[in-house]
């Protein structure tokens, strides 16, 4: 091995240095990986005096040198007294597949499972023999069908027969991604005959399936979104349903639960780094009770006095949130902040051809969390009643003893409570600024009108049609002519249907 390393030394151009690679590779020795990925990134040297090869990391006017097969310490060297093997991308490319193929034999599945990937984008004829062999010792189902797709590819590039190419058409198409597009259609292009038939023919069955994806991608992307807009609304749908208040302030309550993140995250990273994945299981009920206590003293200080006069309390919840948005400006500052994801909110994975982020996957799984428990709070406990009572029919509630101040106050801090923790999520996918909630307050008043003042499960219907529709009309208007889209077909159903799709009964609601 040691031998083959050191003809770096005396190779005179990247031919030479490309045939030592493919020596060195063609040997199988996971010790090979150091002294090419040295190559690759330029750090690999020879001495002028004996041509012996070396590891090299360059340090002033000297290069630390060390074995390029073992790593161990070797010295220094001044720089006059050592040459850099040279490398170009063509190279750099070959070392990169090379690598691949390397690392088929490697313990860890995941290892073997990349190399795969690495292989079936970059297929080379000369691999056909390393990846049968891979495949034949292989004990992982899903690794194996990555490489029979990685040799596949291989065969679409080599000189095999027709019926080895055919074969190959097959299981690329059975891949049915993008990648497996790309390769086909080059294929296609340059192919004849029946080759040239069963690549278009796996084309098109690629392009219906792929089509076929991309709609449920849109509807898991509208989901999503619906997700987003469900937590942002379903705090104003009990305080406008039950109060008949337009809180325009609701936006800002948002936007302090992602402010109490950010601040439980920042004393978090200064004082017990540890608990950084904890942050936001910290910062839930901070936050509801920030925005709640925000949202209580709102009620009991201004939108009691202004009950009867929606036009007044629009203006002075208005007033509020200017308000708040300053003073936030005031203490943090008008930039954004940084609000970092959890490990166990980072990252992404494919099913199918979806790509599902784990942010997104569980904000809705928080959002349906949140439904359910005011849910529960609306329809199982005294409270909830009394809630329900005043909505139905303020004066008989208030005949029967219901305290409906109270039952206002708290119903307006449990909405702004909820709008809190709903800005706990919000920080985890979008910037937090004292503008976030300007982006939601039109967005979650649709969602209720629409939906049905007051009711949950049209807040919850309505969040997830309009997620899904605004989702599905953006490819072909645009976001902002999608959003306009959306706006014209809920005053069009408002018109048919003026109390939403669920409409509340009662006296007073029908009066």
């Amino acid at each position: 091995m040691r031998a083959t390393v050191a003809k770096f030394a005396t190779a005179k151009n990247f031919q030479e240095t490309e045939a030592v690679v493919r020596e060195l590779v063609a040997s199988g020795d996971p010790a090979v990986e150091k002294p090419l990925t040295a190559l690759s990134e330029g750090d690999l040297y020879f001495r002028k005096s004996d041509s012996a090869v070396f590891i090299g990391k360059e340090a002033g006017q000297s290069v630390k040198l060390a074995d390029p097969l073992t790593g161990v310490d070797a010295g220094e060297a001044a720089k006059a007294e050592v040459t850099k093997v040279k490398v170009n991308n063509t190279l750099r490319r070959v070392i990169r597949d090379a690598l691949g193929t390397l690392t088929l034999g490697a313990d860890d599945p995941a290892a073997r499972l990349a190399a795969a990937q690495t292989m079936f984008k970059a297929p080379d004829p000369n691999s056909i023999e390393a990846l049968d062999a891979a495949i034949a010792r292989e004990q992982v189902a899903s690794v194996k069908a990555r490489l029979e797709q990685a040799r596949a590819s291989a065969v679409l590039v080599s000189d095999l027969p027709e019926v080895d190419k055919l074969a190959a058409i097959q299981v690329v198409a059975a891949r049915g991604d993008r990648d497996a597009l790309s390769l086909l259609t080059a294929f296609e292009a340059k192919a004849e005959g029946p080759l040239k038939e069963a690549a278009a023919t796996a084309i098109t069955t690629i392009n219906s399936s792929l089509a076929i994806w991309a709609a449920g991608q849109n509807v898991w992307y509208g989901i999503s979104l619906g997700s987003v807009l469900l937590l942002a609304a379903i705090g104003l749908a009990i305080t406008f349903g039950v109060m008949g208040v337009i809180n325009m302030a609701h936006g800002e309550m948002v936007m302090l639960g992602a402010y109490t993140t950010y601040v439980v995250q920042e004393v978090i990273r200064t004082s017990a780094p540890g608990l950084f994945d904890w942050s936001l299981a910290i910062a839930l009920p901070l936050a509801f009770l920030v925005a709640a206590a925000v949202g209580f003293a709102i009620e009991r200080g201004i939108i009691r006095f202004l009950y009867g006069r929606p036009l007044e309390t629009l203006l002075a919840t208005w007033g509020v949130s200017l308000i708040l948005q300053q003073a936030v400006r005031t203490i943090f500052g008008p930039t954004n902040r940084e609000v970092g994801n959890p490990s166990w909110m980072s990252g992404a994975f494919e099913l199918g051809q979806l790509s599902i982020t784990w942010n997104r996957l569980w904000i809705l799984v928080f959002a349906l969390a949140v439904f359910f428990a005011l849910l529960f709070v609306m329809k199982r406990t005294p409270w909830g009643l009394q809630m329900r009572a005043v909505t139905a029919n303020r004066r008989m509630a208030a005949s029967m003893g219901i305290r409906t101040p109270w039952v206002d106050a708290l119903t307006f801090a449990l909405g702004s409570g909820i709008a809190g923790i709903a800005g706990v999520a919000l920080s985890q996918i979008d910037n937090v600024s004292p503008n976030l909630g300007q982006g939601y307050i039109i967005d979650s008043f649709m969602v209720v009108v629409f939906g049905g003042v007051g009711n949950l499960w049209g807040t919850l219907v309505g969040a997830l049609s309009l997620g899904i529709l605004n989702k599905f009309l953006e490819p072909y208007a645009g976001a902002v002519l999608g959003k306009i889209l959306v706006l014209v077909l809920i005053i069009l159903f408002i018109q048919k249907r003026p109390r939403g799709l669920f409409a509340l009964k009662g006296r007073a609601v029908e009066a």
